[in-house]
Formats: structure tokens, C-alpha cells, sequence
């Protein structure tokens, strides 16, 4: 049975009738005029609905999970500033058509049916997803989102102090601002979300400003699944530094005054609130759900029975703000409005080709003020004794630190965040000294959650810094890798460049690390990374390169507006040797501040026609000592170290090895998904013949003597390159 038309001739004929559900009396607080405008949102809010569902059934449009029931979050957005950054719950059309009426010149009837019709019109994504969003409403897009907004949004709310004290350049919210962030009572569940709000109450413990407004949507179900009663004022009402409001959603009188309490709390104290807000889901999940199937008629009755847009006419009736038949000519405008504007929206143009769709993939860039420079004098005191060491050689550990303070010294909006990466410096040393020369503000000491660190560093990068946010061990980001795959990389995608969240994570991994921590480690899989479209991978070898492109990332993080990832190869931190005990071979000066390594600029080493060592990281390392070896055997080699693992330089790569007889790609990583599979697909396209490859095992790394078993090694290096090299003569 059609729901939606079933709710639709139900409210018509209650409301002629004067058939209303009981309820409390409407607040004496709330003005007539403020009722009718509130009640004018929810009405729109419940026509776009119906309208997305013809335009479905028509072919015209794409997606059809609505907001009805959850009409109340229109009296939520009254009691909130357009200068308050929301991230919305993909039931929320209500709250943002509320906020465009608190901004001259919005159409936002016009611009939500544009993106039901998918049209490259579409203000917030070009017609690249149907998202609730708008860069004049500050409502970032979210998808459907099950809580992965929420650490972001946390983020956000920790940068606003952050930005008062550091002022970064492109910070855009005002100081008394707050962060609202709903979701539904599903959602609450989610690991995600029990993160984020856990971070934010441990902030707020600390008294560390949160300016973070929580609104949790519970209609009672997710999906199918029934939301035990009472279960969210359990979990939520009594968590330590976090204020519990809660209200009836279906009263737009309660909900406005309640959620004007809970936003005036935050907003004074600088602490996050929890606002319960009861609502009812109506139409069931979205348009492919036939909740028939799993609730009883009763309960899909009872909700119904409750239809929000009902008790709204009963308040106005009772405030003598809009008779009901007023009520019913406003729900009707509305209808026939959105009728016509889906007329001319479905005719817009939608995108077409790839080049269309991804337009937006990859930030614009943008005006930034020009770096400090490196002031001899300033140099001097920010580094100290270290400048003496300076004048030696080090190895990789160092010289990233160094680089960190000369970009943290030249650049204000950076902010390293992590677990230990202020008092303890790093669990490898990186970031030693940064937090006693930037103080805590500048380098922040992480709660243990890698969703929450990601989270800050999102929040902080959409208020104007560039975050360098760190997780201890690759492995550990598997925790957190939907907050780099759902929400970093995707941002400037369904915003069409209007929202972005540039960084550079720094994650220490690969393997080769003797004796320590087995698998979890040292874990030599990228592969997670890999396919996340515009996401920027660096990978050094050695300390001076890992200095230069660092430089790099920050540049392309701070002008380009991207999200790198730069891997850091544990076990080359400390190395200083390379071919015997002594001989300092992997030990580097540390490069002027000005110097850096270009996305794409591929590193080579030797000259040798024979055969092209591919590789980077510590497989870089392994084959210049192998290269060695095999010059006793006849054999000329080069190393190619690529450096930069996507987006893959593959002009730069065919160059450095065109001369050469043969390829071995040397990869550190696991046979299966690893950048071996690129590599071999690059050198086979371009004509390529001789060319094989050497790989981890698709195994797990072993803690002790066999820490390096299932890894290339030396003389594996030795042995295929031997191979195929005389395989070509």
C-alpha cells in the first residue's frame, strides 16, 4: 500500500474535521507568527517528500528517503544561528529549509529538488549525490550517514576555542558559535557515535571548550530493528560532562523552547548537550521499504495517528495563530509548489561523462598567506642545541621531527594531534621537543580512539587549520578508516568543491621491525588506502626525502586543499647503516627548510641499464643493497623508488627505467592488493615484456626471529633480479 498517499489523504481529511491528536497545550512563549513559519517548513518539508516519491515513479528522480515524522527539527534549526555549522541527519530537510528562512534570498525548494533530480544544477553537490547541504546555510553534506559525522562534528567544536586563541587564516565560524550534529536513535549504537560523544565528554570533563549541541532523532527503529523504550535517556541522560534536554518533536512549541534551552547552554557554557527529540518515522526507511513487512498495522498505525503536521495544526488552532482551514491552503501551496518547481527542475541538465562526475574529486585551490620563512634568528631559538646536529648526518626519526617544527614555525594553522604526540614525543621520537616549542594547544595529546583523533582532524580542517593528526601503527587504522573513505575524501566530492577538509595523517607502518609487536606492529598492507579516489599516499625512504615530502604534503594540504597520507617505514626511523655495521649509509643531512620533493618526482639511484629495482620504502633500502651485491655478479642495476603511491607517477616511473633491460618490482607489501598490482599493470601496458615482481606473502607478520619470513629480502632480491636479468641476455 502507498503510505505516503495514505498519510497524505489522512491529514487532509483530520484536518477538515478538526480531528486532532491529544497533546499538551502549546506554549504561551512561542508567537503565533513564529508557529505559521515553522508549521510553512514542515509542510514543505513533508511535500518535497511526496514529490521525490513521484518523481521516482516518473524516472526523473533518484532517491527517496525523506524526512516525514521528523518535522520537528524545523523548531531546532529556529533555535539555532545561521552561523552555526550543522551537520544533518539525512531525515533533516525541515531544519534546513527553516535555516534558509533566516537568510534573505534562499530558494530552497528549488535547490532540494534539484538534487532529487540529480542535476548538475544541484547547489551543494552537482548533481553527484541527493544530500541535504549549502555553503551559505554552513550545513556541510552528509550522505546516508550512520554516525560518521559525528567525530567531525566534535572536531569542529574543538576548534572554535582553538581558533580563538590561534587564529588561523581561513577560520570561518565565530567565536560564540555552536556545532549542532543530529542522527537517529539507531545510530546512537554505532561505535562511531559512542566515540565521538565519549571524546566530547572527556573534553568537557577536563573543561576544555565543546560548544557541541547533540541532537538524537529517536523514532524508535532502525529500519527494522525496534529501539528498546527508553533506552537512549538511559544511555544518554547521565554521562559526565554532558547535559541531557529532552523534548516531544511532534510539539513545535515544546521543541522550540527546549531546543532553544539546550543551544543557549551550550552556547554560554562552551559544554556539548545531549537533545532527545521524540519523532515518529513515517513512509517506513526510504521508498524500496515495505515496512508492512516487519511492523504490525498497529504500530505503523499508532504512528501515523501521531503525524506531526496533525499536532502542529492543533497548536496553531489552540494559539488562534491559523485556523485549520489556513493551515490546510498552506499544505496545499506547498503541494502545488513543489509540483511545479519538479516541472522545471527534471528538465536541468545532469552530469553525463566522467570527466563531469569527477570534476570535484580534487580540491580547488585556494589563497594562502605566504609561509614565515625561515628566520635565521627565530631558527636558532626554536631549535637550539639541535642546530649544532644539524651540521651531521641523521637518521630518518630526526629528521622528521625537524621538519615538523620548521613547517609547525612557519605555518600557525598547523596542529599535530595524536596518542603521545606531545609529552612523550612520539612512541618513535617524531615528534619530540614539538609540544615544549608549540605548547599543548599546537600539539594535542589524544584521547585512545583513532575514530576521535580523525574526527578532531576533520573538524579542525573544516575551521581553517591544517591538521597533521598521527595513528601510532597502520593497523590501527583500520579502527578509523571510514573517517579517511567516507568522510575526508568524499567532502569536496558531494560539496562540489565548496567544503574541505585538507591534512596530512601521518601513520607509522610497513614491517621489518625486529622483534616487536608481530602483526599489529607491523602491518605491510596498504591496500585499505589505495582505492580511496584523490587521496594522496607518500611513502619515503630515508630521512632527507621524508623532510622533502613532507614539505610537499604540507604544501598540497595547505594550498591545494588536500588529504594526504604519509606513511612513515618504522623500521627506518632508526636506520643509520646500509651495506655494513658503521658505515653511516642511511644516515642524511637534513635539507634547508625551502627544499622539497614534488608530488610525482620519483627518486633514482645508480645508473645501471641491466635491470630497474622498483620500489619505495623499506623495499627501497633492501634493493640499493641488493643493487650492490649484484654488481658483483655482472649485473648493472638502478633503484627506482616511486615514493609517491597514489596518485601513482607512472610518467616518472616508465621514464626512469625506459633503458633498462628488465624490471623487478620489489614490494614490500602482500602479493594480493598491494602497489605491485599497479606497477605490473603500468610496465604491461606500456609495451613492457620483461618484468616480474617480488612480494610479501598474502600472510600475517610473525612477533620474533621470524619477523621478516613472509617479507623480500636481500638475497630474494638478489636471486629474482639475477633471474630475470639473465633471462633477458
Amino acid at each position: 500500500m502507498d503510505r505516503a498517499g495514505i498519510v497524505h489523504e489522512t491529514f487532509l481529511k483530520r484536518v477538515a474535521a478538526h480531528d486532532f491528536p491529544q497533546g499538551p497545550a502549546a506554549r504561551r512563549d512561542v508567537s503565533p507568527e513564529k508557529m505559521v513559519e515553522i508549521f510553512r517548513a514542515q509542510c514543505l518539508s513533508r511535500q518535497l517528500d511526496r514529490t521525490s516519491r513521484a518523481m521516482q515513479k516518473a524516472g526523473q528522480g533518484y532517491y527517496t528517503i525523506g524526512s516525514s515524522g521528523h518535522e520537528g527539527m524545523a523548531a531546532v534549526a529556529e533555535s539555532l544561528r545561521p552561523t552555526d555549522m550543522a551537520f544533518l541527519h539525512y531525515r533533516d530537510a525541515a531544519f534546513q529549509i527553516q535555516r534558509a528562512a533566516q537568510v534573505p534570498g534562499q530558494t530552497p525548494a528549488w535547490d532540494i529538488l534539484l538534487s532529487f533530480a540529480a542535476s548538475r544544477d544541484d547547489p551543494i553537490s552537482g548533481g553527484r549525490h541527493k544530500v541535504l547541504g549549502s555553503k551559505t546555510l554552513n550545513i556541510p553534506p552528509q550522505t546516508s550517514t550512520i554516525a560518521s559525522h559525528l567525530p567531525k562534528a566534535m572536531g569542529v567544536a574543538y576548534s572554535i576555542g582553538l581558533a580563538r586563541r590561534l587564529k588561523p587564516d581561513h577560520s570561518t565560524l565565530p567565536y560564540d558559535a555552536v556545532v549542532m550534529c543530529s542522527f537517529g536513535d539507531a545510530s546512537a549504537n554505532h561505535s562511531t557515535a559512542q566515540g565521538a560523544i565519549n571524546a566530547a565528554c572527556w573534553s568537557s570533563y577536563q573543561s576544555v571548550p565543546m560548544p557541541l549541541l547533540l541532537v538524537c532523532e529517536d523514532n524508535g527503529i532502525g529500519i527494522s530493528t525496534p529501539t528498546p523504550e527508553g533506552w537512549i535517556a538511559a544511555n544518554f541522560a547521565h554521562r559526565p560532562g554532558l547535559r541531557y534536554f529532552a523534548c516531544n518533536g511532534l510539539d513545535m512549541t515544546e521543541t522550540l523552547a527546549v531546543a532553544g534551552a539546550a543551544a543557549a547552554y551550550v552556547r554560554r557554557h562552551r559544554k556539548p548537550a545531549f537533545l532527545h527529540l521524540r519523532t515518529v518515522r513515517l513512509y517506513g526507511h526510504a521508498g524500496s521499504d515495505v515496512e508492512a513487512t516487519y511492523r504490525s498495522p498497529q504500530a505503523i498505525a499508532a504512528d501515523e495517528a501521531n503525524d506531526p503536521l496533525l499536532h502542529s495544526v492543533r497548536l496553531m488552532h489552540e494559539r488562534a495563530a491559523c485556523a485549520p482551514q489556513d493551515a490546510l491552503a498552506i499544505y496545499n501551496e506547498a503541494d502545488a509548489a513543489c509540483t511545479r518547481i519538479a516541472a522545471q527542475a527534471v528538465t536541468r541538465p545532469r552530469l553525463k561523462t566522467r570527466e563531469d562526475v569527477a570534476a570535484s574529486l580534487i580540491p580547488p585551490a585556494r589563497q594562502v598567506v605566504p609561509s614565515n620563512g625561515p628566520d635565521a634568528s627565530e631558527r636558532q631559538t626554536l631549535f637550539g642545541s639541535d642546530m649544532r646536529a644539524m651540521t651531521e648526518p641523521q637518521p630518518m626519526g630526526r629528521l622528521i621531527s625537524w621538519a615538523l617544527a620548521d613547517l609547525m614555525h612557519a605555518h600557525k594553522e598547523i596542529i599535530v594531534a595524536g596518542e603521545d604526540v606531545g609529552r612523550k614525543g612520539g612512541v618513535y621520537g617524531a615528534t619530540q621537543k614539538l609540544q615544549a616549542r608549540f605548547g599543548p594547544d599546537r600539539v594535542i595529546d589524544t584521547l585512545l580512539d583513532e575514530q576521535s583523533i580523525l574526527g578532531l582532524a576533520l573538524g579542525l580542517a573544516h575551521n581553517g587549520f591544517i591538521p597533521i593528526p598521527e595513528i601510532q601503527f597502520l593497523a590501527y587504522l583500520h579502527n578509523a578508516e571510514d573517517q579517511l573513505r567516507g568522510e575526508a575524501a568524499t567532502l569536496s566530492f558531494f560539496s562540489n568543491g565548496q567544503f574541505t577538509n585538507p591534512m596530512v595523517l601521518r601513520i607509522a607502518g610497513l614491517g621489518y621491525q625486529k622483534g616487536f609487536g608481530g602483526h599489529f606492529h607491523n602491518d605491510n598492507s596498504l591496500a585499505v588506502l589505495r582505492d580511496i579516489p584523490g587521496l594522496v599516499i607518500a611513502c619515503p625512504s630515508n630521512g632527507a626525502d621524508a623532510a622533502m615530502m613532507l614539505r610537499e604534503a604540507v604544501r598540497l594540504a595547505r594550498e591545494e586543499q588536500r588529504v594526504v597520507v604519509f606513511i612513515e617505514p618504522i623500521a627506518l626511523y632508526p636506520m643509520r647503516d646500509l651495506h655494513v655495521a658503521g658505515d653511516g649509509g642511511w644516515l642524511h643531512h637534513y635539507p634547508a627548510p625551502d627544499q622539497r620533493i614534488a608530488l610525482g618526482d620519483v627518486g633514482v639511484a645508480g645508473d645501471g641499464t641491466d635491470i630497474a629495482l622498483v620500489s619505495y620504502g623499506n623495499g627501497r633500502y633492501l634493493s640499493e643493497q641488493a643493487a650492490a651485491i649484484l654488481v658483483d655478479q655482472g649485473i648493472a642495476a638502478r633503484v627506482v623508488d616511486i615514493r609517491w603511491l597514489a596518485p601513482q607517477p607512472d610518467a616518472a616511473i616508465l621514464a626512469a627505467t625506459q633503458d633498462c633491460a628488465s624490471v623487478l618490482i620489489v614490494d614490500e607489501c602482500r602479493r594480493t592488493g598491494s602497489q605491485s598490482e599497479a606497477l605490473l599493470s603500468l610496465f604491461a601496458e606500456s609495451g613492457r615484456t620483461r618484468v616480474a615482481r617480488l612480494t610479501a606473502e598474502d600472510c600475517f607478520i610473525a612477533t620474533g626471529p621470524a619477523y621478516a619470513a613472509t617479507l623480500p629480502s636481500v638475497e630474494g632480491i638478489v636471486s629474482a633480479a639475477l633471474e630475470l636479468a639473465q633471462g633477458a641476455s
